[in-house]
Order: structure tokens, then sequence, then C-alpha cells
């Protein structure tokens, strides 16, 4: 799937196209509704660029793959992209699989602007070759943390399954919460049913139950179970991976899913640009746009700059990342070096913790900032 361009040939001062290969997850088990935002705004921003006159007279092209969130299937595409002579890579929604593709963008030196993916340790080594838009994730969950101390629960419970994300997701939590009193209790959904869930967390005296489990199941199932089980009419649900973001959420479990914190990375108001580019993916998506939407955008904007300011260059273009300053949706883009992470960094897209509202599901409401 390539985006063309969106002037006619003979406009081109130069017919050949500025390639930047894009990883999406399309297909499931993938997450199709996050990889639907992300493509969204992967090609508004290239379809602007090209209106804008694209790179040097030359059109930006965009050839996505569908990584399906399979790390062996993004590799193989990476291998691609690299084969079909890419200027850099673009996207990927599932810190796994873009953990995978980011290794292998290191050893074949192909410049990889990640979207979208949070794991921490996005490459095992330090790499020249890798940036990132998206905030850590121990930068988010500490800020998600402090939110559930804030609202008054010490004793949480997660539902993880086994996964490198949702095991450090759960170390972050655990180590922020320690110090400050809080206690996480672990559920292994390898050896619980959803309807089992509930009585461990009876058991367990938690006050929350935060969900580290794919979506739709067993996401959806588990909230079902906890909602309708009167003992635990006050435990507060949360899940701030952000499954419910995303309409498939909100389709799935209608008024079961509101009220369930979740981490979204938009500012509290968008600026112009960011408002601009709102009514743009709105209309492309026929739905409101997600934070994920938002980071497509975001990519294409700063590798469009990159490739304006030092050519197709791969090694030029790595070497760029500490020069950027783009004004993004979320306010203005620049990488560093920051401890602990591998790769070039924002630090930080601005962090919300957010809600469905109860009363109207499609309404969000913001319940802290970081």
């Amino acid at each position: 799937m390539n985006t063309p361009p969106s002037l006619p040939e003979a406009e081109w001062t130069d017919g050949s196209s500025v390639r930047i290969g894009a990883l999406v997850p399309l297909t499931r088990p993938g997450w199709v509704g996050a990889g639907r935002h992300l493509l969204a705004g992967l090609e508004l921003a290239v379809r602007e660029v090209n209106d804008a006159g694209g790179i040097a007279g030359r059109p930006l092209e965009l050839v996505v793959r569908d990584t399906a969130a399979d790390p062996q299937r993004a590799v193989a595409a990476v291998d691609e992209l690299a084969r079909l002579g890419v200027a850099a890579l673009a996207g990927e929604y599932h810190s796994v699989v873009a953990r995978a593709a980011a290794a292998r963008a290191d050893a074949l030196g192909l410049p990889f602007l990640c979207s979208s993916a949070v794991l921490d340790a996005l490459t095992e080594q330090p790499t020249e070759w890798v940036a990132r838009l998206a905030p850590a994730q121990s930068h988010g969950w500490r800020i998600y943390a402090d939110f559930l101390l804030g609202a008054g629960h010490g004793r949480i419970a997660v539902a993880a399954e086994p996964s490198v994300y949702w095991a450090s997701g759960a170390r972050i939590l655990r180590d922020h919460l320690a110090p400050r009193g809080g206690t996480v209790i672990e559920l292994d959904m390898r050896a619980l049913a959803p309807t089992a869930v509930c009585d461990a967390l009876v058991d367990s005296r938690a006050t929350a139950l935060l969900l580290l489990v794919g979506h739709p199941e067993p996401a959806v199932s588990i909230v079902k179970s906890v909602r309708r089980d009167r003992r635990l009419a006050e435990i507060m649900i949360g899940a701030p991976a952000g499954q419910p973001e995303f309409a498939e959420w909100a389709t799935s479990l209608g008024a079961d899913g509101a009220a369930i914190p979740f981490l979204r990375y938009l500012p509290e108001r968008l600026g112009p640009l960011g408002a601009r580019v709102e009514t743009a993916l709105r209309e492309r998506l026929a739905e409101a746009p997600s934070f994920v939407a938002f980071e497509g955008y975001d990519t294409v904007a700063v590798l469009a700059d990159v490739l304006r300011s030092h050519g197709t260059d791969r090694a030029r273009i790595a070497e760029s990342w500490p020069r950027v300053a783009v004004e993004g949706t979320r306010g203005q883009i620049r990488f560093s070096r920051t401890p602990g992470i591998g790769v070039w960094q924002w630090a930080w897209t601005p962090v919300q913790v957010v809600d469905r509202d109860p009363a109207e599901p499609d309404r969000f409401r913001i319940l802290h900032a970081g």
C-alpha cells in the first residue's frame, strides 16, 4: 500500500519520489484501530508535504507494510524496505514489534523514527539510527502511578498477560509505588478466567484493578465481569496502556467502558496547527482522532523537515536527530539523550490521564496531567 503523490507527475521537477517506509499494524492480532489511526496521520502529513511542493521538488511517497503485531514480520519488512531504497522508516505502535524493527534498522544503518511505541529499552544498546516521538513507558506510567496515589489507591491489582511490555509496566508501577506506601498485587491471566479475577480482587482487598492485557480479549471480558460483580462496586478499573482511547472500546463495552482512566499524549488544548490537523484527521477517519493519529502526523512532519534540510542520505538523516526543531501538533519536537534510553528521545510530549465520561461516553475527562 503506497500513498501516491497528490500532484500530477508533470508538476514535479524530478519524477523520482523520496520514499519513507511505514510500519503499521493493520490486521489481527495487531491493534487494528491504532494502526488505522497511525496510518491516517502518516498519510495526511504526506499529502500536505506534497501539496506544499514535496522534498526539493520530488514527491514524498509512503511505502506501507503491515506488521500485524508480529516482530518477525516487522524485521522482514525492514529488510524489504531497505532493499527498496527508502530514505527512512516511520511508524509502529506495538512496543515489542518496534523493538525488533529498531534492532534491524540499527544493524542495517537505516534511520527509524518510531511514532508510538513506549518501551524504554527500544534498543538493547545505544544507537544513533533510531529516534522516538512517544514518551518512554517509565515516564508515562510514573505519572499514572502518581494519579493512582492522588486518587487514594494504595492497593493496586494488575491483571497481567506475559509480555515484555506488560512486565515492564508492572515493574515501573511497583518501583514507583512501593516507596510511597503503595502495593502492587499481580494477577496472572494465564491462570485466571475473567470471572475468577473477581474473587481474586475480593481476596486481595485491592481498590483498583489495572488491565495489563490485550484488547479486545481478555480486556473486555474482565471489565464486564468486574462491572457485574456487586462485591466490586467501589473498585476502580484502569488501563494505563490506552485501550479506552479507541472507538471500538466504547462499541464493545458501552457504559461499562466509561470511567476507566488511561494515558494519552495530548495537551489540554491544541494550538493552531494541532486544531487544523485534528479537523483534517476527523474528516479522514470519520471519528475523533486518537493521540496515535497525531503521532503519525508528527512523524512525517519531522522526517520531511529533515529530508528538506539534509537530503536523503541515510547517514546524514541519522546525524540530524540532535538538530531537529520542528513544530508538531502537540508542541515543539526536539530530540535529546535521556538517561536509561538508548535512542534519540523527544522528552517529553504532553501526558494526560483521562477517562470516558459516564454521562457522555464519547467525551473525555482530563483527570491528571504530567
